[in-house]
Order: structure tokens, then C-alpha cells, then sequence
């Protein structure tokens, strides 16, 4: 989609500080970080909202959680981290692009909110 800020970020077009990209993936810097660290791994694929998926997707979907244990222990983080997928406007989902956010750093407490 053209005016979705993650597919500009996944192909180049928008800047943003990348920890991972593995062609399928891209993992980059929340700017409005939540924890100490703070990342969002996004597919490249554009998918709205994580209920769109297709049984297509599934390995990517799985990749993402693999992607998410690497990147938390690459950051120091891989003791304690929290992976996070808000599905819709209801849930809290403010771009309209499947994302992920990994958090860590700091106690996480329970429930979220």
C-alpha cells in the first residue's frame, strides 16, 4: 500500500533504525518506545490486521516469533521479553499494517492495561 508508513519503512522508502531485515521480515526501533527496548517486526507482506492472515502466511507468521527470540538476545533482553500483537482499533492496533512489538528492559507487569 502506498500511504502505509511500515511498507515505506520495509522497502527503503522511509527511514527508521533496522535491527533485522531477513527479506521476508523487517525489525526496527519503536520511535514512541514503551520499554527500554522496544521493537516492531513487521512482515514486508502488506497483511491490515493480524485476522487477515491467510493459512499462506503461516510460516512468515512463524518466523516472526523466531525472529523475535533472535532480536531479544541480540539486544540483552533474552531473559524477559514480551511479544505483543494488537489486532483491530479496539485492541489498540494504530497502524493499519500487521506489527509486532517486542518489549523488554524493565519488569513487565500483568495485566497490561
Amino acid at each position: 500500500m502506498s500511504d502505509c508508513i511500515f511498507c515505506k519503512i520495509a522497502s527503503g522508502e522511509a527511514k527508521a533504525r533496522i535491527v533485522l531485515d531477513d527479506g521476508d521480515l523487517v525489525a526496527f526501533l519503536d520511535l514512541n518506545p514503551q520499554a527500554p527496548t522496544h521493537v516492531l517486526i513487521v512482515p514486508k507482506k502488506h497483511i491490515a490486521k493480524l485476522s487477515d492472515a491467510v493459512p499462506e502466511d503461516e510460516a512468515m507468521l512463524g518466523r516472526i516469533q523466531l525472529a523475535a527470540a533472535k532480536i531479544a538476545a541480540q539486544m540483552g533482553i533474552g531473559d524477559g521479553f514480551r511479544l505483543v500483537v494488537n489486532n483491530g482499533r479496539k485492541a489498540g492496533q494504530a497502524v493499519d499494517h500487521l506489527h509486532y512489538h517486542l518489549l523488554g528492559g524493565r519488569r513487565l507487569q500483568w495485566p497490561p492495561g
